[in-house]
């Protein structure tokens, strides 16, 4: 216990120690603390689907027919034809041949990780993809290197070293989550037909969010191809929970007989399920709610850049202001909260040394009131402590 004792002290000394707000309630756009209502710019919920009717009435009614849980792994208590029917919707989202729906998104790529890979194979990994990636290439015992942001020349290299008889994977986050922007999937697609090699693309940030159809990264660069295994969640832009796989019908048949995360962990319950059944469909039906989030999305980045802050050249709703000092970012936030804002500052080990931010989330459901009271608290804090 003193060891903890000791940690925690250097953690606080170094501005990094994290704790939980308590609050009350929150809608998607605002929380509720000690009867003070705040704005909230942090969510990842970018449809604002999270309390959509459509969504609580899906949910509601799932729970009235089948009950609460899963039960058991969809292996040993039967397989729910609702989860088919999810897992066919996402594949068609996905353009691809089948889907398998996980508990969690971070359980979905430790799973999917740690099946495909096998310890001969080699590991390149953008060196800002999220940590559910990181954690699921290393388990797996493959080779593991890291080739800088989005430096495809730099992948080039590493994929011309391999060993000839060494399988390699591609992997990386379609929409990175600290800085917003997204991965150059059509480059990195060509350098996997040259080298035979995989793509492994989490597309948790991306699904639902980008391209015409909302269908993620390949969607945004109408990209098709069968190396490119997709990995997305329920969790973000589709409301509710879970992770899954998209991918072709072999590779999934593959996970359902070796992804431990799915074989040993009881299945979401029916009303998740169900939930995000019905996100899929606001999704395909409500193009309208897509487009107002990238609207807002590019008046708030365009205004942000006016004001001269660093947003890390996000490309997307994450758009991430860049204060560098952890002490900073926190300082910041805690103005922020006193301007009626919540905006948590980022610190390592969640981004880089002297990385710190503040991640703004917009989403759909904010008003341009709501975007402009943040804009000038922004703007207020920013020349008090000299960010801009």
């Amino acid at each position: 216990m003193l060891h903890f004792e000791k940690e925690i002290s250097i953690l606080e000394q170094e501005h990094l120690l994290r704790s939980l707000l308590p609050i009350d309630s929150f809608s998607p756009t605002t929380i509720d603390q000690n009867g003070r209502r705040l704005l909230l710019f942090s969510s990842n919920d970018y449809l604002g689907l999270t309390t959509h009717p459509a969504l609580k009435s899906a949910g509601i009614e799932a729970i009235q027919k089948w009950g609460t849980g899963g039960g058991a792994s969809r292996l040993i208590s039967g397989n729910l034809r609702l989860y088919t029917e999810l897992e066919q919707r996402l594949a068609r989202l996905k353009s691809t041949e089948s889907a398998l729906v996980f508990p969690t998104g971070y359980t979905t790529n430790l799973g999917a990780l740690g099946a495909f890979i096998q310890k001969t194979d080699l590991i390149l990994s953008d060196r800002l993809n999220h940590a559910s990636l990181i954690d699921g290439a290393r388990l797996s015992g493959g080779t593991f290197r890291v080739y800088r942001h989005k430096d495809t020349e730099q992948l080039r290299k590493l994929l011309s070293q391999r060993k000839s008889t060494q399988r390699s994977f591609i992997v990386t986050d379609g929409v990175f989550s600290m800085d917003g922007d997204i991965a150059p999937l059509p480059e990195l697609a060509t350098l996997a037909e040259e080298f035979d090699a995989l793509i492994y693309l989490d597309d948790a940030h991306g699904t639902g969010v980008l391209g015409p159809h909302g269908g993620g990264t390949c969607d945004h660069f109408q990209v098709s191809n069968r190396r490119i295994i997709q990995m997305g969640t329920l969790s973000k832009a589709l409301g509710g929970l879970g992770g899954f796989i998209a991918a072709d019908r072999l590779s999934i048949q593959y996970l359902i007989n070796k992804a431990r995360p799915f074989i040993f962990t009881t299945a979401l319950p029916p009303s998740v399920v169900a939930v995000a059944i019905a996100a899929l469909d606001l999704i395909e039906q409500a193009p309208g709610i897509r487009q107002r989030l990238w609207k807002l999305a590019n008046h708030f980045r365009y205004q942000a850049q006016q004001l001269g802050f660093n947003i890390c050249g996000s490309e997307t709703p994450i758009i991430p202001i860049l204060i560098g000092k952890a002490e900073t970012a926190l300082v910041f936030s805690q103005k922020l909260l006193g301007e009626g804002i919540y905006l948590p500052a980022i610190r390592p080990p969640t981004v880089p040394e002297e990385g710190s931010r503040l991640r703004v989330s917009i989403m759909a459901i904010h008003t341009e009131e709501q975007i402009q009271t943040l804009l000038s608290g922004l703007e207020k804090i920013g020349k008090e402590l000299r960010v801009i």
